[in-house]
C-alpha cells in the first residue's frame, strides 16, 4: 500500500480465534523502518498514536519519506505464549508542493503600472508534507505572456524565461522594453535561495493589460 505523507490512513485488523477458554487478548503495533535489505529498525511512536488497539491510526506527517513495516500481535492473556502477528507493509511518498507566486495562491491580483509587482514563490509555495516550505531546495525560473494575445515567448517549443533576451517575432516578451531589461527585473538576492523570489519593476508592464506569469520549480 502506498500513502502520501500528507495523508491521514489507517491500518484495520480482522481477529479470529479457534479455541476453547477464555479469549481476553492484548494487541499491540509495531513499525519497522525497512531499507532494501530487512525491516529492522523499531520506529518510537508519538504518543497520540495508539498502538494497542486493533484498528492503527497514523496521522498525516507521522513517518518520514520510505517503506515500512507494521506489525499486529494478538497474545492470548490467559496463556503468553499463545500468540500470533501479521504483517503489512506500506510506503509513504511526497505529495508534491504547490507553487504559489503571490500570497493564498491568488489567481488575479491587479496593479498600477507604475506599482512594483512582486512575486513570491520562496515565500508563499507550500509544501504540505511540511511545516514549513523550504525554498533553499528549489530553483525558480520565471516565464510571462500577455494573456490572451500570446503564447509564451519560445523559440522552436523551448520557452524563454522572462530575463531571457532572446526575441521571439511571433511572441513578444512582456516587458515593455526589451532593451535593458536586466534593470527591469530585480531577483531575490538570498545567498541560500538565489531567484525564490522575483520583483517586476514599476513601468515594466503596459497599463490596461492582462499578463500571465509562470514559475517553474525543479
Amino acid at each position: 500500500m502506498s500513502y502520501r505523507r500528507s495523508q491521514d490512513f489507517s491500518i484495520s485488523s480482522m481477529i479470529q480465534f479457534n479455541c476453547d477458554g477464555s479469549l481476553s487478548t492484548t494487541t499491540k503495533w509495531t513499525i519497522k523502518n525497512c531499507t532494501s535489505i530487512s525491516c529492522s529498525f523499531e520506529i518510537l511512536l508519538n504518543e497520540k498514536v495508539m498502538t494497542t488497539f486493533s484498528e492503527l491510526y497514523i496521522p498525516s506527517r507521522t513517518l518520514a519519506y520510505g517503506v515500512y513495516q507494521l506489525t499486529l500481535t494478538v497474545i492470548m492473556i490467559d496463556s503468553p505464549n499463545l500468540k500470533s502477528s501479521s504483517s503489512v507493509y506500506v510506503r509513504i511518498t511526497a505529495t508534491g508542493i504547490t507553487a504559489n507566486l503571490v500570497q493564498l495562491g491568488t489567481s488575479m491580483i491587479t496593479r498600477g503600472d507604475q506599482q512594483d509587482l512582486l512575486l513570491d514563490p520562496g515565500r508563499f509555495s507550500v509544501d504540505p508534507d511540511k511545516d514549513t516550505f523550504d525554498a533553499t531546495k528549489w530553483k525558480y525560473t520565471y516565464y510571462c505572456r500577455i494573456y490572451e494575445l500570446h503564447n509564451f515567448p519560445n523559440i522552436q517549443g523551448i520557452l524563454l524565461s522572462i530575463d531571457d533576451s532572446t526575441i521571439d517575432p511571433y511572441n513578444p516578451s512582456c516587458l515593455s522594453n526589451r532593451s535593458g531589461n536586466g534593470t527591469r527585473l530585480i531577483f531575490g538576492n538570498s545567498p541560500l535561495s538565489p531567484n525564490s523570489s522575483l520583483i517586476v519593476l514599476g513601468g515594466s508592464l503596459q497599463e490596461n493589460q492582462i499578463y500571465q506569469f509562470m514559475v517553474y520549480m525543479e
